[in-house]
């Protein structure tokens, strides 16, 4: 790559960093691509992994891969520890790198709204780690419950609670259940699957809040048919040891917790002498830049911007494609227009044979329709021929034979989430 050129900087290969870069292809810029890992997770299918449905080779892809033939990106695997934003350089593990244009993309963070305990006591689903994490003590469950002689303990080992009724927490909980009745009822004999307990906890009054009510009520019967104990208009007030404390007072004995309830931006930005607000998100100008630099380009969750925009996937792309345009505006002594956020639409999948879509804010269905539409769209979104045909192959043997080959225990100790110790956790 040229030296004279302008460097673009691109910190995370997630969605908003990714589309970024491949938007910039072609153009007369030197891209760099900065990750502590070296591969791009498909967060919409984390909980797959942890659900022993999907490897997690079969979600992630290698970053290098992806730019193998962009000329004008590389990737450098390293951990930012810092910015100096007046000289225009980015602190990383590997030293000094120099910037004229910088797009932040780094992501975001589990929030637990100030819940007591719920940070140390709970399993988070962001990246495929933690995801590994949780499918490890979900399988270690099962083999403790069918060894536990005093029915009490056994309870606690078999009973889940997933705190959070968005589009992550109500996939789980679905993905879940269907292990449970499938590939666990098999392989554990001496576990009746009428003694596993999955509940299903929602602070408001209703699941999949942007969604219209018919596809919310839909999703939480369905659930209920299914096995799911779903609670909603109930807060968690606390998580410990033991399990959880409800708002009303009521507590759930549990070894295991799933947090899936809320994101946030990742407090080291706080480090980086970035600007933060609500849910340590950073506030930017409406075409994503800092008020002050103006060729920082923050991104993803990281942003806080002036309009409301959901933080899920399509959003990140399409911020990290309005920021790569934003530089070539720059580039062009123009201004970088106003980001708007178009809504393609959201859904989510409840089961076999089961999920809701609605579409650009006007059509909306459920049931077997949108399952095939939802398989679609994630086989198309999916990075790699063999990401696809792995997903497919996994996705036909848990449908036409009940079976999961990922229930393996992979344990490790770069598998588990820093929030979760296994001493903690395991017990």
């Amino acid at each position: 790559m040229s030296e004279q050129r302008p460097r673009v900087v691109i910190v995370g290969a997630g969605f908003a960093g990714l589309w970024a870069a491949k938007t910039l292809a072609g153009a007369p810029v030197d891209v760099v691509i900065v990750d502590r890992n070296n591969y791009h997770s498909f967060f919409p299918l984390l909980y797959q992994v942890a659900a022993a449905e999907l490897e997690p080779g079969d979600i992630a892809y290698p970053v290098r891969t992806i730019l193998r033939r962009q000329g004008n990106a590389e990737f450098r695997l390293s951990e930012v520890q810092g910015l100096v934003l007046d000289d225009k350089v980015v602190l990383t593990e590997g030293g000094p790198m120099s910037y004229d244009y910088l797009i932040l993309g780094i992501g975001s963070t589990t929030q637990y709204f100030g819940v007591d305990g719920a940070d140390k006591h709970s399993f988070s689903l962001r990246t495929l780690d933690e995801a590994v994490a949780l499918r490890n003590h979900i399988l270690r469950r099962f083999e403790a419950a069918e060894q536990a002689t005093d029915s009490v303990e056994r309870r606690r080992h078999l009973t889940f609670v997933v705190v959070g009724g968005g589009p992550t927490g109500v996939e789980f909980a679905g993905a879940l259940q269907e292990l449970v009745n499938g590939p666990i009822s098999k392989d554990h004999r001496l576990i009746d699957p009428s003694d596993v307990s999955i509940v299903l906890v929602e602070a408001t009054p209703g699941l999949l809040s942007i969604y219209p009510n018919g596809l919310a009520d839909y999703a939480g019967r369905r659930l209920t048919k299914m096995g799911v104990d779903v609670r909603t208009d109930t807060p968690v007030a606390a998580v410990d040891v033991s399990g959880v404390t409800l708002a009303d007072g009521t507590t759930i004995d549990t070894s295991t917790v799933v947090w899936t309830a809320g994101v946030g931006g990742d407090p080291v930005v706080t480090g980086w002498g970035l600007p933060t607000s609500q849910g340590g998100r950073v506030p930017v100008l409406p075409s994503l830049q800092l008020d002050d630099h103006p060729e920082v380009f923050v991104t993803g969750d990281l942003a806080l911007p002036r309009i409301d925009v959901p933080m899920v996937a399509q959003n990140a792309l399409q911020q990290g494609s309005h920021a790569a345009r934003g530089v070539l505006r720059m580039l062009s002594d123009q201004a970088p227009h106003p980001y708007e956020y178009r809504d393609l639409g959201n859904m989510a999948v409840i089961g076999r044979n089961a999920a809701v879509v609605h579409l650009f804010n006007r059509w909306s269905f459920k049931g077997f329709p949108a399952w095939v539409v939802w398989l679609g769209v994630h086989l198309f979104k999916l990075i790699g021929f063999r990401n696809r045909t792995a997903a497919v192959l996994s996705w036909a043997g848990d449908y036409f034979f009940g079976d999961r080959a990922a229930r393996v225990i992979l344990e490790r100790s770069d598998t588990r989430s820093p929030q979760n110790p296994k001493d903690s956790l395991d017990r």
